[in-house]
């Protein structure tokens, strides 16, 4: 029998100038639109792998500076459950030139504006979500997240 646990997400809300950063990725639904985001990885606490995301995702490093929010969802037709937490944060500098990760079709700096007119294309709802709750000015402080067995430093 399998024991059911929730897939560990990171993503990040990252505006600069009026414009959010953000990737096409090709999924097998099809191409999909999403901050960029991935999977906490064994031993990472969630700082370490939102910026490890960014970076892999867009060629932008990261810092994060507050969480936007938790967000649990189900993905439809399956027993799989996403457990995101969206943090917003700085782009720092760009490595221009290194390789994205597999699947990632390209980064893009695009409105609030240009990501509501693609919703159809949003990877989850939480896509629309983390943009609303961040333009909303939701923020909670680093320090609310509490990592027991690892630098809990942001």
């Amino acid at each position: 029998m399998r024991i059911w646990k929730p897939n560990v997400t990171v993503a990040a809300v990252i505006e600069r100038e009026g414009r959010f950063l953000m990737v096409e990725e090709e999924t097998p639904e099809g191409l999909r639109l999403n901050q960029p985001a991935g999977h906490l990885e064994h031993g990472e606490t969630l700082f370490e792998a939102v910026r490890r995301e960014v970076l892999e995702e867009t060629a932008w490093h990261f810092e994060p500076e507050a969480l936007v929010g938790i967000y649990l969802a189900d993905k439809p037709g399956s027993d799989i459950t996403y457990l995101r937490f969206t943090f917003c944060g700085k782009a720092l500098e760009e490595e221009a030139g290194r390789r994205l990760d597999d699947g990632i079709v390209a980064a893009c700096w695009l409105t609030a504006a240009e990501i509501r007119a693609r919703t159809r294309q949003h990877r989850s709802p939480a896509v629309a979500l983390s943009l609303d709750d961040w333009l909303t000015g939701q923020r909670l402080p680093l320090d609310v997240i509490r990592h027991l067995s690892g630098g809990n430093k942001p």
